[in-house]
């Protein structure tokens, strides 16, 4: 069973958060309202994943670190409100694993959930945005996020795959009955992934992995 505290001071997004795990995963939920019961809290339920607003919570970098130095196997996955690029990348390069906004729909939150629990970050294409707009961020972001190897999910790979075979986020959308904005984090979170920046940088991946065997190349 997954064990999930979720810290918010909104009982709308707590409660909407709970129904819509509740709905999907076997799964524990606990939950905070103010930060000062945060460390009591998370002493005591042990959670897997730390689901938490870093705005409503006034939850800083420093937070952060202190949090991941006491609990080293916990996950952080932030939903807030946009914030500034540079609040953003002090934030990730604290300790939050994972980070989406409060529009994100209910596919994106559960892609968030599934790698977030392996420790594999997920970006809202929106934050993947925000964060490249601005090179110095990237620069100390990168550095923080470089790894040997990446873990690439099923729907990842289907995401690539469209991709490679030439369709839009919109074809792709409708194709795999998913919204535009879920389809644009995929693909923003894939290239991150692959370390490209281009369309081309996804479809040589996908030649060399033999992902378009039998799969008919669509062009516009």
């Amino acid at each position: 069973m997954l064990n999930i505290i979720v810290a918010d001071n909104s009982v709308l997004m707590r409660e909407g958060f709970k129904a819509l795990m509740q709905g999907t995963y076997s799964v524990s939920i606990n939950e905070v309202t103010e930060k000062a019961n945060l460390l009591s809290s998370l002493k005591k339920y042990k959670p897997q994943i730390l689901v938490i607003d870093p705005v409503s919570m006034q939850l800083t970098p420093t937070d952060v670190s202190q949090i991941k130095k006491q609990f080293t196997n916990l996950q952080i996955l932030a939903i807030s409100p946009m914030l500034p690029k540079e609040d953003i990348s002090l934030l990730l390069n604290a300790g939050i694993t994972s980070f989406l906004l409060k529009e994100c729909d209910k596919q994106e939150i559960c892609d968030a959930i599934d790698n977030t629990e392996k420790g594999t970050r997920f970006l809202c294409g929106q934050i993947i945005d925000a964060l490249t707009a601005d090179s110095e961020v990237v620069k100390t972001f990168s550095k923080k996020t470089s790894c040997e190897g990446f873990a690439i999910s099923e729907r990842e790979i289907e995401i690539i795959k469209h991709i490679a075979l030439g369709l839009s986020n919109k074809q792709i959308a409708e194709k795999l009955f998913l919204s535009f904005h879920t389809v644009h984090t995929h693909r923003k979170n894939v290239m991150q992934k692959l370390r490209v920046n281009n369309t081309a940088g996804v479809v040589m991946f996908a030649v060399k992995n033999n992902l378009l065997v039998n799969e008919e190349i669509h062009t516009n």
